[in-house]
């Protein structure tokens, strides 16, 4: 204190100054506040989002080292898919969609009661010849979901497109009539001209369209109202479309080697 402040009692005693707290810290408390970074707590700290793929399979690793650049080639080859990373890296980002088509619950009697779960129908494609379904059960709606989304990927098939009459512009409808069946539901796809439109119920018709047909006619048969398997049937008749040899596939085709062979030396350095 001076020597003013002890003459005159009166004038007031100046508080030392604290530190105003940083902005994003937790303040003068213990430190159990809403601010802070709570993204630094826990054993493992701050995550990414998104985790880099490490593949598992030859498919996988040639997928992300480049040397298979498109599904087709994975499709020639018939190479089983076991990562659902290989179809996001090949397909541009955008460009494949996904829409949960059905959810609906389904029960188990167990000794303690009943066990509710949920089943997803999830379907996936580009609108350019590629598509794929899924089905999953979880506990909660959104394992289901996110289990279906997998497997749907897992299950992409190519899709034929074909011309009703003359050969003009591009690819615009199934190029034969094909039959796909499910339990007791039979869904037939007939083959119909340009600006006909799809002609189907709700549910095909979203199949469909992520397959990228434009026209269309539909017939159907047997107990519709069971979605998984009237989703199942039109899935089956649409990969059917490359089961059928048609004149424009009879031209000779150079066979060449498989990717997993051709790139053999690159896999045996790049052991998983």
């Amino acid at each position: 204190m001076s020597d003013e402040q002890v003459q005159n009692p009166e004038v007031p005693v100046e508080a030392p100054q604290q530190e105003a707290p940083q902005e994003g810290g937790r303040g003068f408390g213990r430190g159990r506040g809403r601010g802070g970074d709570r993204g630094a707590r826990g054993r493992g700290g701050a995550r990414d989002e998104k985790e880099q793929w490490v593949p598992c399979t030859k498919l996988g690793r040639l997928v992300k080292d480049s040397k298979i650049t498109t599904l087709e080639e994975i499709f020639l080859f018939s190479i089983p898919v076991k990562e659902h990373q290989i179809i996001d890296t090949l397909l541009p980002e955008g460009t494949l969609k996904d829409e949960v088509i059905k959810i609906f619950p389904v029960q188990k009697v167990t000794s303690a009661g009943q066990r509710t779960r949920f089943k997803v129908f999830t379907i996936v494609g580009d609108s350019n010849g590629h598509l794929g379904v899924g089905s999953r059960t979880g506990k909660e709606v959104a394992l289901g979901i996110r289990a279906s989304l997998i497997a749907a990927k897992l299950n992409v098939v190519p899709i034929r497109r074909g011309y009703w009459g003359n050969k003009i512009g591009a690819p615009h409808t199934v190029p034969v009539k094909v039959t796909g069946k499910s339990g007791s539901v039979s869904v037939r796809l007939v083959p119909a001209p340009r600006g006909t439109g799809i002609v189907a119920a709700p549910i095909p018709t979203k199949i469909l369209q992520l397959a990228g047909i434009e026209d269309v006619y539909t017939s159907s048969c047997g107990k519709t109202r069971t979605s998984g398997n009237f989703i199942m049937a039109v899935f089956y008749a649409l990969r059917k479309t490359y089961s059928f040899l048609t004149p424009d596939l009879w031209p000779l085709t150079v066979p060449t080697a498989d990717p997993t062979e051709e790139h053999s030396e690159f896999l045996a350095q790049t052991k998983a």
